[in-house]
């Protein structure tokens, strides 16, 4: 199949991102999180990302309205825009004879739904890690913030996923870094969730990420969610401060390429150190 062609139809359809890898760079993971344990004649792997707009945040990083991040950047734009067009793409490449298997973005975290399985035979539940794959498809890193980057967007963007038996030219891994580093990330969190940091591989790429104690992050009232694809996957913190203070600090030192006038944080960010349950008072 041609690379080109897909890329300009997933273009033409919505993707403001896309990325493509031979299923051999997941040869290394066990069966329960390897494309091929879904789609046994998977030959490539394609990433499709769509991303969250800046003006999304706006209403959570003013403390005023935090719905239309849920909607814009969570709920919609998942389901609705991004899903048609992962939908689009799955259609032609099988309106061109190669069979294409469109995944939503459900957490590794999802347990099984209590299926009975022969031992021997594939679990039930196979839940493929889209930031993984992200960066298998050289679409970016993980950064130290431990949330995907892209060098166009930073962290705002939503992935899907597709497994197809057509051939397809893979992309090139990230060589260099879009993560400035540590720094001064672990002041990001008021609730100090960073407890220490810890060197991530994938296929060779090496990343420093720091280990985010996500039950402190469950309490976090900056702006982290529940996770909007399943309630087992982890927080979601992408308009949470620590995102936010990271996407700033990204365009403002040039390291994303979707830049604006006027910078994300112009005011200084509001802050909830801690909640008080006041039934326990």
């Amino acid at each position: 199949m041609e690379k080109k062609k897909v890329e300009e139809f997933a273009r033409q359809a919505g993707a403001d991102l896309i990325g493509f890898a031979p299923v051999e760079r997941f040869d290394r993971l066990p069966l329960e999180k390897h494309p091929r344990a879904i789609f046994p004649e998977t030959k490539t792997v394609i990433l499709i990302g769509r991303r969250i707009t800046r003006g999304t945040l706006r209403g959570v990083e003013e403390g005023t309205n935090f719905y239309n991040y849920i909607a814009f950047g969570q709920g919609w734009l998942t389901d609705r825009f991004l899903a048609l067009t992962t939908f689009q793409v799955a259609e032609y490449l099988e309106d061109n004879g190669w069979e294409a298997v469109p995944l939503p973005n459900l957490p590794p975290e999802v347990p099984p739904m209590g299926v009975r399985v022969k031992p021997g035979n594939p679990q039930p539940n196979v839940m493929l890690d889209f930031d993984d794959a992200a960066v298998r498809a050289g679409l970016g890193e993980i950064g130290y913030c431990g949330v995907f980057l892209t060098r166009e967007f930073g962290p705002r963007q939503r992935l899907q996923m597709i497994l197809t038996d057509a051939a397809i030219e893979p992309d090139d891994l990230l060589k260099e870094s879009i993560c400035a580093g540590p720094g001064r990330c672990e002041f990001f969190c008021p609730l100090g969730a960073i407890k220490g940091e810890k060197e991530v591989e994938i296929v060779g790429k090496r990343m420093k990420v720091a280990e985010i104690d996500y039950q402190i992050c469950s309490q976090c009232k900056n702006g982290a969610t529940v996770n909007p694809y399943h309630p087992a996957g982890k927080v979601d913190r992408l308009a949470a401060i620590c995102i936010r203070r990271c996407v700033h600090n990204l365009e403002k030192s040039g390291r994303v390429s979707n830049v604006f006038q006027l910078p994300l944080q112009i005011r200084e960010p509001w802050v909830v150190e801690r909640t008080v349950d006041l039934f326990k008072l």
